[in-house]
């Protein structure tokens, strides 16, 4: 049995020069992702760390990072942490897996997870679920966004599209297409509220999928017992 995530670590690893040539200013062009996330700094408890998980080349924690905050960001590519230092200098990135986030019980204020999700199979969204539950501080968000349903064009295999080559090189990815209700339902079981759930189309830059944004917050002791 191969080691967990690590098709994906080689895969993101290969493509990760290209990846961020291609997507790095890539939140000028998406207005309600800026809107959203403006909306997610509003609401993290102030001064604690905001954490982007699957960060890619960082741009959403260097997005962050501007508004304020006092963001991070991991990702399981080596590859995609150098060149998101090389970017960012000023934002602290790590190697890390979300199954075994290395952080404190507590320790941060939000967590943004933009389309990272997507490489989860359904035995590990549970795990990465309770993960952010433990590290997020009572009050703290989490922004998720995955992807609902494929291009009218692309067939799934029980809802998974695996490829095997990605901005022209090799890769072994499997993408799952998400239930926003289901994974709603995973995150109150892991005991993160969701507040917020918003759809969107595709633009016309975009791969055309349907996709979803959901804020949870990890409740705290103005919510009662």
């Amino acid at each position: 049995m191969g080691v967990p995530g690590e098709a994906t670590r080689a895969s993101y690893d290969r493509v990760a020069e290209a990846y961020t040539n291609q997507f790095f200013e890539e939140l000028q062009d998406k207005p309600l992702d800026r809107a959203l996330l403006g909306a997610f700094a509003e609401q993290v408890p102030e001064g604690l760390p905001v954490a982007d998980v699957g960060c890619g080349p960082g741009h959403v924690a260097r997005y962050l990072h501007g508004l304020g905050l006092h963001a991070l960001g991991v990702d399981l590519s080596p590859q995609m942490i150098e060149l998101a230092r090389k970017r960012t200098s000023d934002v602290p990135f790590q190697v890390g897996s979300m199954l075994a986030l290395d952080a404190d019980d507590g320790a941060w204020g939000g967590i943004t997870a933009l389309y990272s999700i997507i490489h989860l199979t359904a035995d590990e969204l549970p795990l990465a679920f309770a993960e952010f539950e433990r590290v997020l501080a009572p009050g703290g968000r989490l922004l998720l966004s995955f992807h609902i349903s494929p291009p009218p064009d692309m067939a799934t295999d029980g809802g998974v599209v695996h490829l095997e080559e990605l901005l022209g090189q090799p890769v072994s990815l499997d993408f799952h297409f998400l239930d926003p209700a289901d994974i709603s339902r995973r995150l109150e079981r892991a005991g993160l509220a969701v507040e917020v759930s918003v759809e969107r189309l595709a633009d016309l830059t975009e791969v055309k999928t349907r996709r979803a944004y959901l804020i949870a917050r990890k409740p705290d002791a103005s919510d009662g017992s």
